[in-house]
């Protein structure tokens, strides 16, 4: 049987060619695409249900990308050897897809759909995550579904100035943007990356570089389908319901509560208040239209029943409120649109942690947490396209209080994850080198209290925590989620927005940066053609309030404290020439062990680029400095004519042994004892003694000897004189003992 003929496209796009094929592989599903840039290769596939469950009432879409070990020839790390749960590489990457494709459905669509991305072999310079957004979104458009894309993903980057599309591993190293943009032919819906302080500017050319390509990659997929469609048909349109509330109901319920909304609108708020009051008037509207009692009905005119009434009025108050902020510019709290909720600040609100901070935006309230470590304390990471483990992490964690709820406790949610890598990614570009700062630092953000942005109270409380830990970042960072209302040409751009703001509007727009740039951003447009001056005056509103932030943050602490908590460890880091990995360890272990036990200290070993990197971590710096002081002797090449203190290893018949520098040792020949003769060298010494010494020669071998004379007072005439009587009579009687130790001496030595 002949292999079939497959469909393919090929896209030429920023100077890269991008390939997606269909019709070889996993046909039975309703789509399915072979996606191809460089060397990586991604298996895309989408199936939708062809009716909804009773009863479902969310749109059930699921997204999910897995990374096989195989696709580069290599087996997963630890014990078992078959891939388990999604890395968080992977979560982010479906979070990444869904975004993208979940508003792109009809409203009230409940069909389940399920959308399948593996990779199949993996170019390490180039990443699978945006290959994987390319082909899920072609993938979709063959399925049949309805589906409004088709879309694109592509990575931007900026390496020496020049913006780069799907830049490889090492542009990727060298460049001050890692940004990934998706869209469609006439609108960009979704973005995140990070970036070293860029400014406003430079955040809206990079996503009008991306927006090109993204405009190629659609039109190459829309000839795709085309031509799918030419040699074997398109498929048949799905049939589906959606449960929608009904344009004439939102009408009639928009007239009932108009006037009762916008009244409670206009009262001080609060978040139980609020919520209280929108029920209150939904019941009351409820009882109005379908009486109660005896008298209730089960039905309104038009068939409708309590459900769908509720549909419409969820439509109709969104609608009130929104009216509100685009023609008076007041929002469900009273604020004007750049205004910002009120904030306080404290820090060290812990003890024992090495550093904390809590920060309260309004109702929005973060208790965040850092713990210093050693290296032994880095994230292991073992994915297909990263290696690197990480010394800079932060998890963030939402419990079901923050918001009033019960909820059983399982693992990180998939947004758990999200937040907790944005906050991460926007305080990573402050963090200082290795080399100036070797500690692994682990950030915890408990979201105490959540009425909006709590993924940016995490960054903010996050640069405080680590300030008051004594971690010497580069400068504070803040963060602001900034939202949107338009409506044709009216349009008002909000600043720090609440969590019922976020869910009418039609932008979330997270950006966290320092007072001189952007380090990171993730953003979500529900509405096609967002002008790109609204984008940039949306920056510079969000620049506004980030400088308002981080000034109120600044009250309680604006710089790092000049030194680590003091319930941290003591970490002292040195560099040394990776031929003396060995000696530090020793044979067996045998000298690393002991300078840990002789000093407390614990010691850790990396190479790396050709150095050794030893890292000394112990509970107080004068431990520390007494491991480090024995490590550089061990690494210090002994020089002549330098001066060292030596202890009396062992005593010989013609001199003694003295370790001069950890694991060195030298020879104390009798003759370089004292100035005169030594009979005995017990005499002159005993083991563990510490003796002043010179290096006076180096021989073949690395063997060392060293003297003690030069730092023993010459001889006076009368001294000498005795001690030319003495050698006088020695000889005389035939040289004695000493001569027989010196002879020995100069055979063994």
């Amino acid at each position: 049987m002949a292999a079939p003929q497959a469909i393919t496209q090929t896209i030429e796009v920023g100077g890269k060619t991008l390939t997606i094929e269909t019709g070889k592989l996993a046909k039975q599903a309703d789509g399915a695409v072979v996606t191809t840039l460089g060397d990586t290769v991604v298996l895309s596939t989408a199936v939708t249900a062809t009716s909804a469950r009773d009863g479902q009432h969310f749109f059930p879409l699921t997204v999910d990308y897995r990374e096989r070990f195989s696709a580069k020839g290599a087996f997963p790390g630890g014990f078992f050897k078959r891939e388990a749960r999604p890395s968080d590489k992977e979560t982010l990457t479906a979070r990444l897809i869904d975004r993208t494709l979940r508003p792109l459905f009809p409203d009230g669509f409940r069909n389940e759909v399920q959308v399948l991305n593996y990779v199949l072999a993996a170019d390490i310079e180039i990443d699978a995550d945006v290959v994987a957004g390319v082909g899920s979104s072609a993938a979709l458009s063959l399925s049949g579904s309805p589906f409004a894309g088709p879309t694109a993903h592509v990575r931007v980057g900026r390496v020496d100035g020049e913006f780069v599309l799907y830049p490889t591993g090492e542009e990727r190293a060298a460049s001050d943007i890692d940004l990934i943009v998706a869209g469609k032919a006439d609108a960009i819906s979704m973005v995140e990356g990070e970036m070293s302080e860029i400014s406003e500017d430079d955040m809206v050319a990079a996503l009008e570089f991306g927006f090109e390509a993204i405009k190629t990659i659609v039109a190459g997929i829309n000839e795709f389908v085309a031509k799918r469609d030419k040699q074997n048909g398109a498929p048949a349109d799905l049939e589906y319901n959606t449960v929608a509330a009904d344009e004439a109901l939102v009408e009639t319920v928009y007239g009932h509560i108009k006037d009762d909304v916008d009244a409670h609108l206009r009262k001080d708020y609060s978040k139980e208040t609020f919520y209280g009051g929108v029920r209150e008037i939904r019941d009351d509207l409820i009882t109005k239209l379908f009486g109660e009692g005896d008298d209730k009905t089960d039905e309104i005119d038009g068939g409708f029943s309590v459900g769908d009434v509720k549909e419409a009025f969820k439509a109709a108050e969104s609608r009130v409120m929104r009216e509100m902020i685009l023609e008076e510019g007041r929002r469900l709290d009273g604020r004007k649109t750049d205004e910002i909720r009120d904030i306080w600040t404290e820090v060290d609100y812990l003890p024992q942690v090495h550093g904390s901070a809590v920060f309260t935006r309004g109702e929005t309230q973060t208790l965040v947490m850092v713990t210093l470590g050693t290296g032994r304390d880095v994230q292991a990471v073992d994915q297909l396209f990263d290696q690197t483990d990480k010394r800079f992490y932060l998890h963030y964690s939402f419990p079901p209080f923050s918001v009033g709820e019960t909820k059983f406790l399982r693992g990180p949610s998939r947004r758990e994850i999200g937040h907790g890598m944005l906050a991460e990614r926007a305080l990573s570009k402050v963090m200082p080198s290795e080399e100036e700062f070797p500690y692994t630092v682990r950030i915890i953000s408990e979201v105490l209290e959540s009425n909006g942005s709590s993924s940016m109270a995490s960054v903010c409380g996050g640069s405080m925590a680590m300030m008051a830990a004594g971690i010497p970042i580069a400068k504070p960072v803040a963060g602001i989620a900034m939202g949107l209302i338009a409506d044709g040409d009216k349009v008002q751009i909000l600043s720090d927005i609440l969590g019922t703001e976020d869910h009418l509007g039609d932008m979330d727009f997270k950006l966290c940066g320092t007072e001189d740039g952007i380090t990171a951003c993730q953003m979500d447009i529900k509405i096609d053609g967002l002008a790109m001056s609204t984008m940039r005056d949306a920056l510079e509103q969000a620049k506004t309030g980030r400088i308002h932030i981080l000034g109120e943050m600044a009250k309680t602490l604006s710089e790092p404290r000049e030194d680590i908590s003091p319930n941290a460890p003591r970490l002292i880091q040195v560099v040394i020439d990776q031929d003396f990995i060995g000696a530090i360890i020793g044979p067996g272990g045998k000298i690393i062990k002991g300078i840990q036990a002789d000093t407390g200290a614990q010691i850790n070993i990396d190479e790396k680029d050709g150095k050794g990197y030893v890292t000394v971590a112990a509970p107080d710096m004068d431990a520390a400095y007494a491991a480090v002081d024995i490590i550089r002797g061990i690494v210090t090449q002994p020089e002549v004519g330098e001066k060292y203190t030596g202890t009396v290893k062992n005593l010989l018949p013609f001199g003694a042994i003295l370790e001069i520098m950890p694991g060195k040792e030298a020879m104390l020949h009798v003759s370089e004892m004292a100035h005169g003769y030594v009979n005995d060298p017990a005499d002159e010494c005993q083991i563990g003694d510490k003796l002043e010494v010179q290096l006076i020669e180096i021989r073949d071998g690395g063997k060392l000897r060293v003297s003690r004379k030069p730092f023993l007072a010459e001889p006076t005439e009368e001294e000498k004189a005795e001690m030319e009587k003495r050698r006088e009579e020695r000889q005389s009687r035939g040289g004695g003992g000493g001569g027989r130790g010196r002879g020995r001496g100069r055979r063994r030595d």
